[in-house]
């Protein structure tokens, strides 16, 4: 038999198919040496920003694919103040977990920023995000997008447009996804990927 590719395998998980050589015939596919079923449940996945969050509501079921449920761009107009961004991305936020039985929220951390200001900027947005999940008594699950994108697509150094592309397929979606919205569906895939229930 051929070997599988790191997304072919992920795949095979999702759709609570047995991954040869994963651990042994008719296993589920091992990740830190335990075998586990597939995550099962609905992820509202997050990419954080002052001007432009994305967020994916992405529903996971064992021997399906991924289905994408709902996904928006939270954008604010640079005039508007800070505080004015980060109420929209709260409110947000809250629409989203009041529109499916959200199981859990998972947001791509911040890495790299190039200042101090920029750093606050993005922790203020990101935290936003976590007060809405957390005051409706949500679970947050937090990944670096060296993570997101080796779960996701199989390579940490990914293009934007790979891992759009790589979203887009595994959720069998067919038109094209915003930028944000794409990075916050691979945060939810990342999360199902790679959950230890």
């Amino acid at each position: 038999m051929p070997r599988m590719t790191v997304r072919q395998m992920w795949k095979a998980k999702l759709e609570g198919r047995a991954v040869p050589g994963a651990v042994g015939a008719g296993a589920t596919l091992a990740l830190g040496g335990a075998a586990r079923g597939a995550f099962a449940g609905v992820v509202l996945g997050v990419d954080p920003s002052l001007r432009g969050t994305g967020l994916a509501l992405v529903e996971f079921a064992p021997g399906r694919t991924p289905v994408l449920l709902r996904c928006a761009t939270v954008r604010v107009p640079a005039k508007r103040t800070m505080a004015f961004a980060l109420g929209e991305i709260s409110r947000a936020v809250t629409a989203m977990l009041a529109a499916a039985d959200v199981r859990h929220v998972a947001l791509e951390q911040t890495i790299f920023v190039q200042n101090f200001q920029t750093a606050q900027i993005l922790g203020a947005a990101r935290g936003a995000a976590i007060a809405a999940a957390a005051l409706r008594g949500h679970e947050v699950f937090e990944y670096a997008p060296l993570r997101v994108k080796q779960a996701v697509v199989g390579a940490g150094r990914a293009s934007k447009e790979q891992m759009a592309r790589t979203v887009m397929a595994l959720l069998g979606h067919g038109r094209p996804l915003a930028s944000d919205e794409a990075d916050a569906a691979g945060v939810a895939l990342c999360h199902a990927f790679t959950w230890r229930g």
